[in-house]
């Protein structure tokens, strides 16, 4: 079980979307210090947040993050691309390599960075943001769950490499959520703010897996039936 009150908690792809939501949230629910990562590093409307310039993809980067937040006691990795498109366009490769690069890799560089940090501060948590796509893939974002699955994968490895030092890893899934990542898609969306609550819940309760919308829950107990929902026609 994680606390929120007193933490110090570092957040990527923290200027917009999912990643504002954690911002405000970790500050209301008490945190001591919240980093608010992003590529550019600008400020981000949070009052008590400290703005970081943090490009996932950059090692350099993450290593400069590792050093300079050396008191990060929960990880969150938010930062997170999607492109539209399934597996059979002239585009797939490219496309996969980018959203791998910060879904897969930029998530691995981080993980392998505050390791160090986290095990220092008493185990603490790692926080990782996966999406009901990790599951169930569909032409509109085949290439944005191919790198979710493969986050998952990561994400459940991490779980047990880092039982020993203490930490805590909390894999987040979700549906549509209402941010710029999903603007053009006509579907049933919650609010980034919904999700940051069931999310930040789960971890103080210490779960290893939150499961933040209705749709995720259908489909995550289906995955063990004949009818998984990864089988279906969309």
């Amino acid at each position: 079980m994680h606390p929120l009150e007193n933490a110090t908690v570092l957040i990527t792809g923290a200027n917009r979307g999912i990643g504002l939501a954690f911002a405000r949230e970790a500050i209301a629910r008490g945190a001591r210090r919240v980093y608010a990562a992003s590529r550019s590093g600008a400020a981000v409307p949070v009052a008590g947040t400290t703005p970081l310039q943090l490009d996932v993809t950059d090692a350099q980067q993450v290593a400069r993050a590792a050093r300079e937040c050396g008191d990060v006691t929960l990880l969150i990795n938010n930062a997170g691309v999607a492109e539209l498109g399934g597996f059979l366009q002239d585009t797939t490769l490219e496309a996969s390599r980018r959203q791998l690069d910060v879904n897969f890799f930029g998530m691995l560089r981080m993980a392998q960075a505050f390791a160090p940090v986290l095990a220092a501060n008493r185990g603490g948590a790692m926080l990782n943001v996966l999406s009901i796509a990790s599951w169930i893939n569909r032409p509109l974002l085949g290439t944005y769950g191919a790198t979710k699955s493969a986050a998952w994968a990561l994400t459940n490895g991490l779980r047990h490499e880092l039982r020993a030092q203490g930490t805590q890893v909390t894999a987040l899934h979700m549906g549509f959520v209402d941010t710029d990542l999903t603007r053009g898609i006509d579907a049933p969306k919650a609010t980034p703010e919904a999700i940051v609550r069931a999310a930040f819940d789960g971890l103080q309760a210490g779960l290893p897996e939150v499961l933040a919308d209705p749709m995720t829950q259908q489909v995550k107990q289906s995955l063990g039936t004949p009818a998984a929902a990864y089988l279906a026609a969309a």
